[in-house]
């Protein structure tokens, strides 16, 4: 039998919201598209208690094509604190942010079939949002709700890895009993992300010397040469612990002058902490040998953003009380570990168990066939909600 607080979550004004949400464009640097649904969901939620913070992105640099360094620009992020002084609090976090810029053509919502939604986030996050926002409301109607506090994080950055953020994650993370994010289910079933590997990028700047091609070409320094060096002595580093994905190289120009200048865009996907640790420091002996060996010198920047997220015993219990919760009401809770990565590798490496996929169920993230299955609005909130009710009444205690 259901508890009472549960029957007041309403699965049309969910679906309602989602796709108002979902009409507005919040592609990370859509800094307007983000500024306006931030609002909107300050509104949203001032339904519960506390107070409702928009809150600067922190600087961001990234390198451009000529190798110089520039700020990022970042949309705010939302912060809600509900009775900090609580003996147990709990972290939840979301997404505003969608990988969809302003001039992308997939803008619109479609109905697939009947409980089918195809639109723009509707699934990574705005649905993820929904069941997080009526999942409080739920709760704060039950009885235990005096006893639990909690900081809710929305922020505007996480589909390119959380860089303006990183620091509000940690500190939401400090002292919290556990923590729930809002990214979709692994599978359309429902079920959850369980292990995560890690992810970092790169950008490598290497600088040259430029030279006449045909009258004096040994005087130069050819950076292309040194960067396609690079990249094959990269891959000769895979491990079965870690992939390493060279993705963009630029740089040169005529075909008469020695290039002076490239630039290599990489990404690591390591599946341990000591994999991260020694992929790091492997990277600065190699940077130092193509120096030496191409006369270039070579500029780091970027690194790992998210550590891989292991699930020791602590985070099991977490996960065994949100299978417990769905077994009350009838959903059957899986789990698998994953290749992707989200805010709530930034969380464990906080120490803090989590469970981050206890959104919407749907698929095809990324792409123009995003889908929500909108049965799952209602039922993941109810979820969420049973969770933290437990969660209220001691259950990691």
């Amino acid at each position: 039998m259901k508890p009472d607080y549960l029957s007041q979550i309403d699965a049309t004004a969910m679906l309602d919201q989602v796709q108002s949400w979902c009409a507005i464009n919040t592609g990370t640097a859509n800094i307007a598209g983000l500024a306006e649904q931030a609002d909107v969901l300050a509104k949203a939620f001032s339904q519960l208690p506390g107070e409702v913070e928009l809150v600067d992105p922190a600087p961001v640099t990234a390198i451009a094509s000529d190798g110089s360094e520039f700020e990022k620009a970042h949309g705010k992020h939302l912060v809600l604190r509900v009775r900090p002084t609580a003996n147990r609090r709990i972290l939840l976090t979301g997404h505003m942010d969608t990988v969809f810029p302003v001039d992308h053509s997939f803008q619109q919502q479609t109905w697939l079939e009947d409980g089918v939604l195809n639109g723009p986030g509707v699934a990574d996050m705005k649905g993820g949002i929904a069941v997080m926002l009526h999942a409080l409301m739920a709760f704060e109607e039950s009885a235990s709700a005096g006893s639990l506090g909690y900081d809710v994080l929305i922020n505007s950055d996480e589909e390119t890895g959380s860089l303006a953020s990183s620091a509000l994650i940690a500190e939401g993370a400090r002292g919290k009993l556990a923590a729930l994010t809002y990214e979709p289910a692994a599978l359309p079933d429902g079920t959850l992300a369980h292990a995560r590997g890690g992810t970092g990028n790169y950008s490598i700047t290497l600088s040259g010397k430029s030279a006449h091609a045909g009258r004096n070409p040994h005087e130069g320094r050819n950076a292309l040469v040194a960067a396609a060096d690079l990249i094959l002595r990269l891959k000769a580093m895979e491990r079965e612990n870690i992939t390493i994905n060279p993705a963009k190289l630029e740089g040169g120009g005529p075909n008469n002058v020695v290039p002076d200048h490239a630039l290599l865009r990489f990404n690591i996907r390591p599946k341990s902490t000591e994999a991260m640790e020694s992929f790091d420091s492997d990277l600065n002996t190699l940077l130092r040998t193509i120096e030496s060996e191409h006369e270039v010198s070579a500029h780091r920047h970027g690194g790992v953003t998210r550590p891989p997220k292991p699930v020791d015993e602590q985070a099991q219990r977490l996960f065994d009380l949100v299978r417990e919760c769905g077994a009350e009401l009838g959903q059957d809770i899986k789990w698998q570990s994953t290749g992707g990565v989200c805010d709530g590798n930034n969380i464990a490496a906080c120490g803090v168990p989590v469970v981050d996929t206890m959104g919407v169920r749907g698929g095809s993230i990324h792409s123009p066939q995003e889908f929500l299955i909108t049965d799952s609005l209602a039922e993941r909130a109810a979820l969420s909600a049973r969770v933290i009710e437990r969660l209220a009444s001691g259950a990691l205690n």
